[in-house]
C-alpha cells in the first residue's frame, strides 16, 4: 500500500481527481512512485500540461510529512480507496473520491444511513418532521447523514444526537474549519457520535463551488435520501445525485401555498415516494429487522454450513427439500442454519 502520505499529497493538487488518480496507479502501481516520477513520465502516465504543472508546484512546497502532522493536530484521519475501512457505499458510487478525511469514528454500522437534507430557510413544519424523522431513525439504529447547513440539516442533527443516535456531517471545506461557524458546538457533539467528512484538503475555504460537488458525498454514503425543500434548494442536487447514484429517494410533502415545499411538491408529482413516517423509509430499506440482525451477525458469525448454502441460494426462490438434495446435510441443520442467515439478511427471500 502507498504511503498516505502520497494519497494526501495528490488530493492536495488541482486538477487531479478520480480519473487521473486511477491512471496513475495504473501507470506506476504505487502513489509514491508517481509523486516522485518526472514530468515525462507522468505526461506518459495520462496527464495533461495543466495537472503536471500543478503537480511539480505542489510538489516543490508541500512538505507532506507536515502535512500529515497537522492532520494529526486536528485529529483528522484519512481513507483512500486502498483503505478497508473507506465506506462501501461511497466506494460503489460513480468516480468515488480518492481520498476522504474523517474527524470522529466511522463503524461498521454506518453502512446503514440514510440522508436528510432540505432548505436552509425551514418552517416549522418542515423542522417538525424532520426532527420527529430523524430521531424515528435514531432509535432504529439508522445513522442520519446531512450537510451541518442552517435550517433543516441542522435541525436532522441535532434530533439524532438528542435520541442518542450516530449522525455524520459531510462538510464543503477542509475539516480544520467549522461552517456554519455558529454550528462548532453542534459538530463537535458530532464527532463524539459519529464523524465529519470531507474529500477536502485542510485550509479548503467553504467556496460557494465546493458545495454540489460535497453533496454527491451525502447521497453516497446513503442507502437514500429524504428531503423537504423548495424549487432552487440546494437539497434537490442531493436528489439528483441520489437518483443517478441508484438510491431511494423519499419525500415529505407539503403546503402547496409554501414555497418551500414546491420542490418536494413537485418531486412527488414526478413519481417520487412520499415519507409519511419512518416507516416508509424502514420499507425502503427493507430493514424491519435491524436489531435482529445486528445481533444474529454480533452473536452468530458464519459458519462452513452457511458458506455451502449461500453456494445453493441462488436469485431465484429454490424449495428447502432441493437444498437438503444437493448439501446432503441433515434437514434440522438446514432449517436452523436457513433461519439465522435470514435474520443476517444473507439469503434474498425466504425459503419455503
Amino acid at each position: 500500500m502507498a504511503s498516505r502520505k502520497y494519497w494526501v499529497g495528490f488530493n492536495i493538487v488541482r486538477a487531479i481527481g478520480p480519473a487521473k488518480v486511477r491512471a496513475l496507479i495504473d501507470a506506476f502501481a504505487d502513489l509514491e512512485v508517481a509523486w516522485k516520477a518526472d514530468a515525462a513520465s507522468l505526461k506518459q502516465a495520462g496527464l495533461d500540461r495543466r495537472a503536471i504543472a500543478n503537480l511539480l508546484q505542489v510538489r516543490a512546497k508541500v512538505d507532506l510529512d507536515a502535512e500529515m502532522a497537522k492532520l494529526e493536530r486536528h485529529k483528522v484521519t484519512v481513507l483512500s480507496w486502498e483503505d478497508d475501512a473507506y465506506p462501501p457505499l461511497l466506494r460503489q458510487i460513480y468516480s468515488p473520491p480518492p481520498l476522504i478525511y474523517v474527524r470522529g469514528q466511522l463503524l461498521p454500522d454506518d453502512e446503514w444511513a440514510f440522508a436528510i437534507v432540505g432548505t436552509r430557510k425551514a418552517p416549522f413544519y418542515g423542522k417538525q418532521v424532520t426532527r420527529m424523522l430523524s430521531q424515528q431513525l435514531a432509535s432504529n439504529r439508522i445513522t442520519v447523514v446531512s450537510g451541518l447547513a442552517r435550517g433543516i440539516d441542522a435541525v436532522a442533527h441535532q434530533a439524532v444526537l438528542d435520541a442518542g443516535g450516530r449522525s455524520i456531517a459531510v462538510m464543503a471545506c477542509g475539516l480544520d474549519r467549522v461552517y456554519p461557524a455558529e454550528h462548532r458546538n453542534l459538530a463537535t457533539a458530532i464527532a463524539e457520535n459519529g464523524a465529519w467528512i470531507s474529500d477536502y484538503p485542510l485550509g479548503t475555504p467553504p467556496d460557494g463551488e465546493n458545495f454540489s460537488p460535497r453533496n454527491r458525498i451525502i447521497s453516497g454514503l446513503s442507502l437514500g435520501v429524504v428531503t423537504e425543500a423548495g424549487s432552487k434548494s440546494g437539497a434537490l442536487i442531493t436528489v439528483d445525485f441520489a437518483v443517478e447514484q441508484g438510491r431511494e429517494v423519499l419525500v415529505v410533502p407539503g403546503k402547496i401555498v409554501n414555497p418551500s415545499s414546491a420542490g418536494c411538491n413537485r418531486l412527488i408529482q414526478d413519481g417520487a415516494k412520499m415519507a409519511l413516517g419512518v416507516e416508509d423509509i424502514l420499507e425502503e430499506l427493507n430493514r424491519t429487522m435491524i436489531e435482529h440482525q445486528a445481533k444474529a451477525r454480533a452473536v452468530l458469525p458464519a459458519n462452513e454450513t452457511e458458506a455451502k448454502l449461500i453456494e445453493l441460494v441462488g436469485e431465484a426462490p429454490v424449495h428447502v427439500d432441493e437444498i437438503c438434495q444437493q448439501s446432503q446435510l441433515p434437514i434440522q441443520q438446514i432449517s436452523s442454519t436457513l433461519a439465522i442467515m435470514e435474520l443476517k439478511g444473507s439469503v434474498p427471500y425466504r425459503i419455503g
